[in-house]
């Protein structure tokens, strides 16, 4: 090879064009080892709770090199953890160092402390091998106009985010792992897929694989087990973050060593406020997904895969409501900045082919479908999180993901536990099932996770957001992408953009 080409120019070339070879671990130096120039060189982009909670799997990963991570918060404590210290004691374990910050009382996070951590891990994991430490920024156009050898990034960003980094990175050449949704607009999500079939690099949203429960009821679905499917319900604990009834109106200083015009991105300007950031994101219009974005994605998404659902013709949405008293007199609230505290969500897929036309509801906050008769009588409880299909033969009532499922024929036969094994049966020869986003970077097949996978069902989400910010009833031109029955909903479709975020 020619010194005059650089490794991210070769591996790029090769990959586009389907000849990438990968030469045997143990030519290279033993089993499991990898040389430095074969790594995978990414840039770690968003380093918050859940960024942190992931950090290991990328760090012990041996086909990965974090080069650069990147984040508008410099370094604080004041992050929110799903438990106390959760967090610090998980990067604690990263560093082996059961001492690390003790006496902090809050949740770190920040680029700083990103940098921290992957350059002692390297340091203390990878002693024997030579690689440049980690560079840290905060905005990350800058990391990809600067990073010119990098291969590709992972996106831990705020929901509103996940569209433009993954499309100035795919516009680069540089493959993407993103924690999910694609994007909290429509039309986003929309182009985001466009920009991947474009730039054909290897792409991977990581719900993939968590709901192969539901994955396997489908299959049994499919095969008939419950007669024609009429009706899908699936409910969850979320949110387990506050949801605000309104925006706030104080004005605290922004947090020193925090960028709030980068962390804003493309959202519409406003003062900063903490109600907005760190994890509390997902309940806002602007920032976030919702509940269904944060869960729905990992357990209906294998479920549109299976049953080939497509996108939601119609879509309507029942959300709670506040009131407050205005000069002695009482009102709801109107809130069209936040998602309400509890909601049911009701999408509507056409028939196709030999399946009929099926109704898929969303529960959140609280709110629970009311059981069918089979059910009922054999006193089933409804846990706090699950999943139910409801057929003209039976029902199918498992876990949120697909866990335990048992199958309900009647009110007299006791309920029967799924048999995967005739399930599995009707998916041999199917194959590709495995393939890694990791092998796609290096030439492989796709991965099934792939962006391309998830247009229906980010399409999905993102119609549920729509319907409960309209208040009503709406239908949906897939082809057109406009709403015919509400057009001034339309809107709800896309983003108003700050100047120079356009995508």
């Amino acid at each position: 090879m020619s010194s005059s080409i650089d490794r991210r120019t070769f591996v790029g070339s090769a990959v586009a064009s389907g000849v990438f070879t990968i030469v045997p671990r143990h030519v290279l130096g033993g089993a499991g080892h990898v040389p430095p120039s074969s790594k995978i060189r990414l840039a770690h982009i968003g380093m918050g709770t859940q960024g942190f909670h992931e950090l290991g799997g990328l760090l012990a990963e041996p086909e990965i090199q974090i080069v650069a991570v990147c984040d508008p918060n410099t370094d604080s404590n004041d992050y929110v953890a799903w438990s106390k210290h959760s967090v610090r004691n998980r990067i604690r374990t990263y560093l082996g160092d059961p001492s690390w910050r003790e006496g902090a009382s809050g949740c770190p996070g920040g680029r700083e402390v990103g940098r921290y951590v992957v350059d002692a891990y390297y340091a203390k994991q990878r002693g024997s091998e030579k690689f440049k430490a980690c560079t840290a920024y905060a905005d990350f156009r800058e990391l990809l106009d600067t990073e010119k050898d990098l291969d590709a990034v992972k996106v831990m960003t705020p929901d509103h985010l996940h569209a433009a980094v993954a499309i100035a990175a795919m516009k680069q050449g540089k493959h993407v792992l993103m924690h999910k949704p694609i994007a909290n607009r429509l039309a986003e999500g929309r182009r985001v897929l466009q920009v991947a079939r474009e730039s054909q690099v290897a792409t991977h949203l990581l719900a993939y694989g968590a709901g192969a429960g539901n994955a396997r009821i489908a299959r049994h679905v499919r095969q008939g087990a419950i007669g024609t499917l009429r009706e899908i319900h699936n409910w969850t604990n979320r949110p387990v973050w506050p949801q605000y009834a309104q925006i706030p109106e104080d004005r605290p200083p922004v947090p020193q060593g925090f960028d709030w015009d980068l962390w804003l991105g493309p959202a519409a300007d406003r003062p900063y406020h903490p109600h907005y950031t760190h994890t509390v994101f997902r309940g806002w219009y602007d920032f976030g997904g919702g509940s269904m974005a944060d869960m729905g994605i990992y357990s209906l998404w294998p479920i549109f895969t299976e049953l080939e659902l497509g996108v939601p013709v119609s879509a309507e949405a029942w959300g709670t409501h506040t009131c407050a008293i205005v000069d002695y007199v009482s009102r709801p609230v109107r809130n069209d900045a936040a998602y309400p505290a509890a909601c049911t969500i009701r999408l509507r897929f056409a028939a196709e082919g030999d399946r009929a036309g099926v109704d898929l509801f969303w529960y959140d906050g609280g709110m629970k479908p009311r059981l069918p008769d089979s059910l009922e009588a054999h006193n089933v409880e409804v846990t706090r999180e699950g999943i139910l299909f409801v057929g003209d033969d039976g029902a199918i009532l498992a876990g949120f993901r697909g866990e335990n499922p048992l199958r309900f024929t009647s009110r007299e036969q006791p309920a029967e536990p799924l048999d995967d094994s005739a399930a599995d049966a009707g998916r041999a020869g199917s194959g590709r099932r495995g393939s890694s986003w990791i092998q796609a970077v290096q030439g492989g097949e796709p991965s099934l996770g792939c962006f391309l996978n998830a247009g229906a069902i980010t399409d999905a989400v993102n119609l549920g957001t729509v319907a409960l910010r309209a208040g009503k009833r709406i239908v949906f031109d897939s082809h057109t992408m406009k709403i015919p029955n509400a057009p001034e909903t339309n809107r709800f479709l896309v983003r108003e953009y700050r100047r120079g975020w356009e995508l």
